[in-house]
């Protein structure tokens, strides 16, 4: 979908959608009064606080505060972005959506999206067939017996087979035009450099479609029949397919159950599709990858409880000591994380077949919390009989937990190293404190060290930013990373996003005649919000002026001669490649900043909704950041 989407389609859009039958079709809901009442399908509950009124067109939970219109409803509940729930609901008042301002190359990036998409799924009903119809199936058919998957589960999890050969599926795609290139793209065919040809890229394969949270197939797994190498096979990355987001699995767990209360990860297709195949719904697999910050954030918006599934030997030890040190800095209140550890030779495809279902859940009930793995991790059997063994957990336990969001866990947490240490909560600030002034050195490990420093997600376009040795004043906070055992207390530095601003206004001052009025930035809240302030409105003013004559300007009063010295440390860094075009990143920056304020204010908002009534004023503001999709 292309363009911009016009507020008055929006408004129109609300006015003919019911919000009762956005909602009835997902929450089961009875007749109350000149209201709708169920159970609320964002927390857990057992007696109906989540109303809906249709006369305002409105849902409210009074239980967790949740509320909102039809899209917002249907942006937290299917976990979807701003112009997906558009389409949604599009689709049900069976309108078109007209679009503003739309750019020939977001409507051929759009249209390249499409055929992709439509190609994997072509590809994805062609395994299927193969499955069915090979005069090999019975070797594919024999496999999927033996690991004990019904027709059923088969079919649920949409799974295939790619026949022995090197072109079987260019061969069914023959009557497109330009079929191989288009299938290299979308990751089922391979080009073979040295004999300049293209080849099908799973062959002789069970194959495993990966659906994304809308139920699209946007990549596919594979695995041999025998023992041949590699034993899993998965698509590369693709305009669709991102390995470090996805999670085999996790639309087939929603689908079988919209309001589910955790969910477990392993390690492979085989394991998700067999717990299923057992009547446990809601497991999910990592595709390849170990599982990533991006992967936690996206389960914690859906659940509150997330397991960790490994075997028992070293390798999964290691691998719960990586998902530990990813997980810590995302806890929150109201948010768990346990580990399972299994027998050593087992997976969860086969313990589960061996003891039942009944037996693995209680296994998973038995758990390990995050804060006891925690402290096994870190002292394991070692007697805390010494002081240098008691003084070893604290300096290896602090950095950690000052990764962690201020919380209820963190504050536990720093009390049982109180406990074990016999350090006082004062001794254990002092060297917290200690540890921020002279951070370890940086690990060798570190995975994107740059002059030792670490980028932020907002920085990783702009490497040239960073000088030699960039001062403190850069950087918005400095805090500990723990990406690895070796790794801890590592220091890691992220860069303010204003004063990347600031470095490319001060590098190309002509740009602040072209951007909106500076003073709307004054409601943000920002380290250095002042300085851009001031910037802008001298270049604005005098835009004939340069960096030269701003600092002779400005050495009139001591709040200008503060700023000059800022801008004397931010004026070394370089803040774009020539050859890019530095509006555009000036603008694509400020709107970066412009959505962070109205992820603050939303925050604000809904958190304030929980306590006590929105104004209508505030109702107002929440229901215009609601549409505006943020």
């Amino acid at each position: 979908m292309a363009g911009r989407i016009p507020q008055y389609f929006i408004d129109d859009l609300l006015a003919r959608i019911n919000i009762t039958d956005v909602v009835e079709s997902r929450v089961k809901l009875r007749k109350s009064g000149k209201n709708y009442a169920g159970l609320c399908p964002f927390h857990n509950e057992k007696s109906p606080s989540f109303t809906v009124n249709p006369e305002k067109q409105f849902y409210y939970c009074f239980g967790c505060g949740a509320g909102g219109n039809a899209l917002g409803f249907l942006m937290e509940y299917e976990n979807t972005s701003f112009p997906e729930a558009i389409e949604e609901l599009a689709r049900m008042a069976g309108v078109d959506i007209p679009k503003e301002e739309t750019s020939s190359k977001q409507i051929e990036r759009d249209h390249q999206m499409k055929q992709q998409l439509s190609l994997l799924d072509q590809a994805s009903q062609y395994f299927q067939h193969q499955l069915q119809a090979s005069h090999l199936k019975r070797k594919a058919e024999q496999y999927l017996n033996k690991r004990g998957l019904t027709p059923n589960t088969v079919a649920r999890f949409l799974i295939g087979y790619a026949p022995p050969g090197w072109d079987n599926l260019i061969k069914h795609f023959s009557s497109l035009s330009d079929a191989p290139q288009q299938l290299e793209k979308a990751g089922v065919v391979v080009f073979n450099e040295d004999k300049r040809k293209y080849y099908d890229r799973f062959r002789d394969r069970i194959i495993f479609p990966i659906r994304d949270m809308r139920g699209r197939v946007i990549g596919f797994g594979g695995r041999v029949l025998g023992d041949e190498k590699p034993k899993y096979l998965n698509s590369p990355e693709t305009d669709t397919f991102h390995k470090g987001r996805e999670l085999y699995g996790l639309y087939e767990a929603r689908q079988h159950n919209r309001q589910l209360e955790r969910l477990l990860i392993v390690e492979g297709y085989m394991d998700v599709v067999g717990l299923a195949q057992n009547g446990i719904h809601w497991a999910v697999a990592t595709l390849g990858t170990a599982t990533s910050e991006q992967h936690i954030l996206r389960l914690f918006k859906l659940v509150p409880e997330v397991i960790f599934c490994f075997d028992g030997d070293q390798a999964g030890r290691n691998a719960a000591q990586r998902a530990l040190n990813v997980t810590l800095p995302l806890m929150e209140d109201g948010k768990s994380v346990r580990f399972l550890f299994l027998p050593e030779g087992e997976d969860p495809d086969s313990l589960v077949k061996k003891e039942g279902q009944p037996a693995f859940e209680q296994r998973i009930v038995s758990a390990t919390p995050l804060s006891s793995y925690f402290f096994e991790s870190l002292a394991g059997d070692k007697p805390l009989d010494s002081m240098d063994a008691r003084a070893q957990l604290a300096s290896e336990a602090l950095p950690l937990l000052r990764s962690m969001k201020p919380c209820l866990l963190q504050q536990m947490m720093l009390e049982r190293v109180s406990e074990l240490t016999g350090l006082s909560k004062e001794q254990l600030q002092s060297l917290e404190g200690l540890q921020q002034i002279h951070p370890p050195a940086p690990s060798a490990e570190a995975s994107t060290p740059i002059n030792n420093y670490t980028l932020s997600a907002d920085y990783e376009e702009y490497p040239e930013l960073l000088t030699e040795q960039p001062p403190d004043h850069l950087y918005d906070e400095i805090h500990s990373t723990a990406s690895s055992t070796t790794n801890r207390g590592r220091a890691s530095r992220t860069i303010s996003l204003v004063n990347r601003i600031i470095a490319i206004l001060i590098h190309r001052p002509e740009l602040a005649r072209q951007i909106d009025d500076p003073e709307t930035l004054g409601q943000l809240q920002e380290p250095n919000i002042d300085l851009l302030i001031e910037l802008l409105n001298y270049f604005r003013q005098h835009p004939e002026n340069s960096l030269g004559t701003l600092n002779v300007d400005w050495n009139q009063d001591a709040q200008h001669q503060a700023y000059r010295v800022m801008i004397a440390e931010i004026s070394h860094v370089e803040p774009i490649p020539s050859s890019a075009n530095a509006l555009t990143e000036l603008r694509d920056a400020l709107q970066r900043l412009s959505s962070r304020q109205n992820d603050s204010q939303l925050d604000r908002l809904l958190k304030k909704q929980k306590l006590s009534p929105l104004t209508t004023e505030e109702k107002k503001q929440l229901q215009t950041l609601l549409l505006s999709g943020r």
